[in-house]
C-alpha cells in the first residue's frame, strides 16, 4: 500500500514526464506491478480496515467511563461491579487494556514555593562515585546548600556524612555567605532528625539543635518522602553533577574542593539563572541585608569520644593508629574529631593533634611524642655508663672532669674507654689512666696508645697458668705404639746375594 504523495508522483511521472511504468518503478523504487496497478486507478483509495467484531466489553464501555468520572475505581472494582450488576462474562485483560486508554492520567501537581530574602537555606547531601585514599577506597560525598531567594549556592566535598562533616558543611556555608538565614530546610537524615512519627513533630538531634541555637536559625524537616519541598537544592545537586562533576578528573579531596570554590565563584554564582533571569550574585546583594550576622567565633563542630592509649604510645581510631606523648601511654584520653583533624586531650590539656586519615591501617606519628622518651632513655644509658667508668679507678673522676674542661666529647670517650677495659683489663687501664693524667694526655686514643706500648714491652712467653686441677695431670696411660710412625728408609730390607757372572768375550765389529 502506497501513500497519497507516492500516488501523485506516479501520475505526474506518467502524464508530465511521459515515463513508462518500468522507468517510473526504477525512479521511485517500486515494483512494476504496483505502478501499473495505480496507473489504472483514477483517484487514490486508502486501504479499508476490516471491522473488528464486537467484543464482550463493548456494550459496557460507556458505563465504565461514567463510573470513572464519578470516582477513580480500580480495575478489580469495575470488574466485580460489571459481573454483579450487568452479568459481564468477559476477561480481565480486555478490561485493563480499555482502562489504560480511558482512565484519566494521574499527575501530581505542585505549587511553586516563594521565599523572602534571607528566609530559608536548603541543604542536602549528594554522592559521586569513589575516591582512593592510600590503600583503601572511600565514597565521595558533597554537601550542597542554596539560598532560596537568590539561588546563591555553596558546595563542599567530604569523605563521610558523619555529624562533624554535616555541621562543618553548615558552618563553612555560613562563612561563605558571611551570614546565616532564618530557617534551614533539610530532609530527615539522622544527623538532624532522630525520630519522625506520623502526625507528630520531628524529634531533632540535640547537637544539631545546639548548633542551630548558636547561629540563630530554625531547623525545618521536610515531610517523609517529600523531596519536592526542597526542590531548589534538589535541582542544585543535578546542576553540580552535570555542570561541574561530569568529566572531571579527581586527583585528591583538597584539589577537588579548591576547584569547587573556583567553579562557584566563576561559573555557578555568576550565571544567569533560568527561573529568576538574574545572576545569583546580584540577587545575593539584596538578600544579604536580610540575613543574620555570624558570631565572632565559629561553633565547635568536633565530635568527642573517650579512647585508651596503648603502652606503645598510640590510640586507635577508625582503623588507624595515632601517636600520643609517652607520658600519656596507657591513659584514658578524650578524642575530638573534625573532618580534617583529630585532637587529643588529657583533661583540659591538649596533648596531641594530627591530620585525620581516611585510610585503613595507617600509622600517623609525631616524632616529638617519642623523642623525649628517647632522650631520657639516652640520659639513663649515659648515667649507667658513667657509673661504670668512675668505678674503673680512683683517678677516673678526675680524668672525666679534665676531659669536660678540655671540651671533649666526654661521653663518647667514656664509651671507648670502657671498651678498652674489656680488652686490656681494668688494672692495666687504671695504671694507664694514672700515667695519662700525669702527662695531661686526655682521651681514649692516648690511653689506647699507652696500653698498646706497654703490651709490646711485656715478654712473649710467660708463666704457664693451669686452668684445671693438678689431679687431672696424674693419669696413667698405656705406652704408645709408635711402630706405625717408623719410616721404611730407616730400616731397609735385606737383599739376597747374587752369583758372579762370567766375563764375555769381545765381539768383532761387523763390516
Amino acid at each position: 500500500m502506497i501513500d497519497f504523495e507516492t500516488y501523485h508522483e506516479i501520475r505526474r511521472c506518467r502524464e508530465e514526464l511521459r515515463l513508462t511504468p518500468l522507468q517510473i518503478a526504477e525512479k521511485l523504487g517500486l515494483e512494476v506491478k504496483t505502478v501499473r496497478k495505480w496507473l489504472t486507478k483514477k483517484r487514490y483509495q486508502a486501504r479499508q480496515r476490516a471491522e473488528r467484531p464486537a467484543g464482550k466489553l463493548d456494550p459496557y464501555k460507556e458505563t465504565i467511563v461514567a463510573w470513572l468520572e464519578k470516582h477513580p475505581y480500580s480495575g478489580m472494582q469495575i470488574l466485580q461491579r460489571l459481573r454483579a450488576e450487568h452479568g459481564y462474562s468477559g476477561g480481565k485483560s480486555a478490561l485493563n487494556e480499555y482502562l489504560r486508554k480511558v482512565r484519566p492520567s494521574r499527575h501530581k501537581a505542585f505549587l511553586k514555593l516563594a521565599f523572602e530574602p534571607g528566609d530559608c537555606l536548603q541543604v542536602d547531601w549528594g554522592t559521586h562515585g569513589l575516591i582512593r585514599i592510600g590503600s583503601t577506597v572511600r565514597k565521595l560525598h558533597y554537601f550542597a546548600a542554596v539560598l532560596c531567594y537568590s539561588r546563591q549556592m555553596y558546595v563542599e566535598f567530604f569523605l563521610s556524612q558523619s555529624m562533624e562533616c554535616f555541621l562543618a558543611g553548615h558552618r563553612h556555608a555560613f562563612e561563605f555567605f558571611r551570614a546565616a538565614p532564618v530557617r534551614v530546610m533539610h530532609d530527615n537524615l539522622k544527623s538532624a532528625v532522630l525520630e519522625r512519627r506520623p502526625g507528630e513533630a520531628p524529634k531533632f538531634n540535640p547537637r544539631y539543635l545546639d548548633f542551630a541555637m548558636f547561629y540563630g536559625f530554625k531547623p525545618v524537616a521536610c515531610n517523609v518522602r517529600r523531596g519536592n519541598e526542597k526542590g531548589r537544592v534538589e535541582n542544585m545537586i543535578g546542576y553540580v553533577q552535570k555542570n561541574f562533576l561530569a568529566g572531571l578528573e579527581i586527583s585528591s579531596l583538597e584539589a577537588l574542593n579548591t576547584e569547587a570554590r573556583r567553579w562557584m565563584e566563576q561559573t555557578a554564582n555568576v550565571r544567569k539563572h533560568r527561573e529568576t533571569g538574574e545572576r545569583p550574585v546580584d540577587l545575593f546583594e539584596k538578600e544579604k541585608l536580610r540575613l543574620q550576622p555570624l558570631p565572632l567565633l565559629g561553633y565547635d563542630i568536633s565530635q568527642s569520644r573517650r579512647v585508651r592509649a596503648t603502652n606503645r604510645c598510640q590510640i586507635h581510631f577508625e582503623g588507624n593508629r595515632y601517636t600520643v606523648p609517652f607520658a600519656n601511654a596507657g591513659a584514658l584520653l578524650e578524642l575530638r574529631a573534625e573532618p580534617g583533624s583529630i585532637t587529643l586531650y588529657d583533661g583540659q590539656k591538649m596533648i596531641a593533634g594530627h591530620a585525620r586519615s581516611y585510610d585503613r591501617g595507617a600509622e600517623i606519628t609525631n616524632p616529638d611524642h617519642t623523642s623525649r622518651l628517647l632522650k631520657e632513655r639516652k640520659r639513663g644509658e649515659d648515667a649507667a655508663l658513667l657509673a661504670r667508668f668512675l668505678a674503673l679507678s680512683p683517678q677516673a673522676e678526675t680524668y672525666y672532669a679534665a676531659m669536660r674542661e678540655r671540651e671533649l666529647h666526654a661521653m663518647g670517650h667514656v664509651r671507648r674507654i670502657l671498651l678498652l677495659a674489656e680488652s686490656y683489663g681494668r688494672a692495666a687501664l687504671a695504671e694507664a689512666m694514672g700515667s695519662a693524667l700525669a702527662l695531661g694526655a686526655l682521651g681514649a686514643d692516648y690511653l689506647h696508645n699507652l696500653l698498646q706500648h706497654r703490651q709490646a714491652l711485656e715478654p712473649l712467653i710467660g708463666t704457664l697458668h693451669l686452668t684445671r686441677g693438678a689431679e687431672l695431670l696424674k693419669i696413667d696411660l698405656p705406652p704408645a705404639d709408635c711402630s706405625r710412625f717408623e719410616l721404611p728408609f730407616l730400616n731397609p730390607p735385606a737383599q739376597e746375594p747374587q752369583e758372579p757372572q762370567e766375563p764375555q768375550e769381545p765381539q768383532e765389529p761387523q763390516e
